[in-house]
């Protein structure tokens, strides 16, 4: 997702858990307008609605020539909350704003949902083209080079070569391209978690941060998180971008466990280890998952 133009309030910031998004500036957006001042009575009963699976409201709104559907959701928050993804739009609002308010919140943001659920769009539509193609000679990213797959190891074992940027897979030349994907995503999964536990160890100690655990995670919306009692899941998929790129999620990440915030403190604790975090971020900002093989 992408954020919103309009800036969240202070209290926002006080998380028990900092995402680094899968777009860098974030992956996942929530912005939070100001909430109307809640109403003395209590909103009109509403009619039934459909449900999504997630338990959130569906519903459409007409807005001029276009009508916009979304999913609504209720929370404790303090404001209205939007959030785009490949999903659509939704909307996180406090129990106690009305329905009325919510929609003007809507209407009073309609360039920028409209312009973000088109950017959407767009991705889902590019996400059909760089599919693998598993079979022998498969082409798959791995530290910002291509690696060739090639079948029947003559070791019999799975055997990579950074020399020949190929990897030996010990499968026939006629197996199943489910069979292939799942030996080569479990390798780069297993390249994820040493190459990630390497750069990790490397930069806790640049920055003189102990975290307690880290763990792969699959997140559709994060390249990684830390939560404040130092736990940090970084996705495994990192594995395709340069050393850079890895380098750059994993002191976002570690700078966490000293500012649990964004701040301009928080920067400059990530450019006090790692100074081209500007160069990086632009890089994984230009490069969205969408873009990525479909593994």
């Amino acid at each position: 997702m992408q954020k919103s133009p309009t800036p969240q309030p202070a209290a926002a910031l006080d998380n028990r858990q900092l995402d680094l998004p899968l777009f860098a500036e974030p992956g996942s957006t929530s912005s939070s307008p100001s909430p109307s001042a809640p109403t003395a009575t209590p909103h009109g009963q509403q009619p039934a609605v459909p449900l999504a699976p997630d338990g959130s409201k569906l519903r459409k709104l007409v807005i001029g020539s276009r009508t916009l559907h979304y999913a609504l959701k209720r929370s404790a928050r303090r404001s209205i909350g939007f959030a785009i993804d490949s999903t659509g739009l939704t909307i996180t609002a406090p129990r106690w704003v009305t329905l009325a308010d919510i929609e003007t919140a809507i209407t009073e943001k309609q360039r920028w949902i409209f312009t973000k659920l088109i950017e959407w769009q767009t991705r889902v539509e590019q996400r059909a083209l760089p599919k693998v193609d598993w079979k022998d000679g498969a082409q798959v990213p791995y530290l910002g080079q291509p690696v060739h797959v090639r079948l029947g190891s003559p070791q019999g074992t799975l055997a990579f070569s950074a020399e020949d940027s190929a990897l030996q897979v010990p499968l026939p030349l006629q197996a199943d391209p489910q069979q292939i994907k799942d030996r080569v995503q479990g390798w780069l999964q297993g390249e994820a978690k040493r190459v990630f536990g390497e750069r990790l160890a490397i930069y806790a100690e640049k920055l003189g941060v102990n975290y307690r655990a880290y763990a792969l995670s699959s997140a559709a919306t994060r390249w990684g998180s830390c939560s404040s009692d130092g736990k940090i899941r970084l996705n495994w998929r990192l594995i395709h971008f340069p050393l850079s790129i890895i380098d750059y999620v994993v002191a976002h990440e570690l700078a966490h466990l000293r500012e649990m915030n964004h701040s301009p403190r928080f920067w400059q604790t990530v450019e006090s280890i790692f100074p081209e975090f500007r160069e990086a971020r632009q890089t994984l900002k230009s490069h969205p998952p969408e873009l990525l093989p479909t593994l």
